[in-house]
C-alpha cells in the first residue's frame, strides 16, 4: 500500500494512467497542477507522483520538465504510456455550444474537429481536461473536451466521441519519488538527466551528443529549456537508452559531467514499451571491462 499524487481532479488521463500501475489498496490523491503534485512528494504528503511528460502529437509538457530540472530534486522511478481518446461533453440536453473548455494540449489535438463543427466557439483553457468537465458540471461553460470517463464522474452527456485529429495519440507519464535506491536494471531501461552547459559556445550540443555517440548510447529524447537565469541560457533534458549501472551509460555520464557545469540525474527506470537498447559487441559491459583491465595492466607494466 502506498500514496500517489496525480494531476487532478478526478477523471483526468493521468488518473487513468495511474490506475494501470496501482492497486485498490493504494491511496490516490488528486492535485490541481503538476507543481502541486510534485510538491506533495517533496513535502512527504505522498510517496509518489504521476505527471505527464510527453505527448506523441503535442510534444513535451514543459512544466514537468522544468520542475524536474530546477525544482527540489526528485527522480523518476517508472513510466506509463496511455492512448489518448477525447470526447466532447456537456450537461444533458446541451444544444447551443459557444464556449468549450479544455486543457491546451487537448485543444491542440482536436483543432480540426472544433474548426469544422464549432468554428465560432470560444475555447477556454483549463488546468486539466477533467477540470474542464468539472466546470461544465457547475454550469460555467457550455461544453468540455475531456476523457470519456470524466462524463461519468461529473454526470455529463457525451456529445461526440473520438474527436481527436489523430486517433493514435499516446501520452507518456512519469512516476516520480524522492532520490534513493535505484531500480535494478531490467534490460529495457531508460536513463533521464538534465545537462547544464556553463557558457554557450559553438559546438556545445555536439560535445554533449558525442559523449553518448562514442559509447554507443542511443538517445530517445532531447529538449532544450531555458534555465530562467537570463536570456540565452539553456539546459538540455535528455533520455538515453540503458541503465546507469551499465558500463557504457555510466561512462557516458562521467564524460558528460566533465564537460558540463552541472548534471542532474533524473533516474534510471524500466521503459513502458519494453524496448531493448541497441548495442554492439564493442559497447557491451564486457568490452568496457576488458578495456579497463588492459589499461590497468599497462599501468602496472604488465602489457603494452
Amino acid at each position: 500500500m502506498s500514496t500517489y499524487a496525480y494531476l487532478g481532479p478526478v477523471g483526468t488521463f493521468t488518473e487513468a494512467a495511474l490506475r494501470k500501475v496501482t492497486s485498490e489498496s493504494d491511496t490516490l490523491v488528486p492535485y490541481a497542477n503538476v507543481t502541486a503534485a510534485l510538491n506533495a512528494v517533496r513535502t512527504g504528503e505522498t510517496v509518489y507522483a504521476l505527471v505527464p511528460i510527453e505527448n506523441s502529437i503535442e510534444g513535451v509538457v514543459a512544466r514537468t520538465l522544468d520542475e524536474l530540472a530546477t525544482g527540489e530534486p526528485l527522480v523518476i522511478s517508472g513510466e506509463v504510456t496511455l492512448p489518448v481518446s477525447f470526447a466532447l461533453m456537456g450537461r444533458p440536453g446541451t444544444k447551443n455550444i459557444k464556449r468549450i473548455a479544455t486543457h491546451p494540449h487537448a485543444e491542440a489535438q482536436c483543432r480540426t474537429y472544433i474548426a469544422v463543427n464549432y468554428p465560432d466557439a470560444e475555447v477556454i483553457a483549463t488546468a486539466s481536461t477533467a477540470g474542464a468537465a468539472e466546470a461544465i458540471s457547475r454550469g460555467e461553460f457550455d461544453a468540455a473536451i475531456a476523457a470519456p470517463v470524466a462524463a461519468t464522474h461529473y454526470n455529463l452527456e457525451i456529445i461526440a466521441n473520438d474527436i481527436g485529429d489523430n486517433l493514435a495519440a499516446v501520452t507518456r507519464f512519469v512516476l516520480v519519488t524522492k532520490p534513493g535506491a535505484l531500480p535494478q536494471p531490467t534490460g529495457h531501461d531508460r536513463t533521464s538527466l538534465a545537462a547544464f552547459i556553463g557558457i554557450d559556445h559553438a559546438g556545445a550540443l555536439l560535445e554533449v551528443l558525442t559523449e553518448f555517440a562514442v559509447r554507443g548510447v542511443n538517445l530517445t529524447f532531447i529538449q532544450s529549456r531555458p534555465t530562467g537565469l537570463e536570456l540565452g541560457h539553456y539546459h538540455f533534458i535528455i533520455d538515453a537508452e540503458g541503465h546507469i549501472n551499465e558500463a557504457r551509460v555510466g561512462d557516458a555520464l562521467t564524460g558528460l559531467r566533465r564537460i558540463c557545469e552541472d548534471i542532474r540525474f533524473l533516474g534510471s527506470y524500466p521503459r513502458a514499451d519494453k524496448v531493448i537498447p541497441t548495442s554492439t559487441a564493442r559497447t557491451s559491459d564486457i568490452a568496457f571491462e576488458e578495456s579497463t583491465q588492459w589499461l590497468n595492466s599497462v599501468r602496472r607494466g604488465e602489457a603494452t
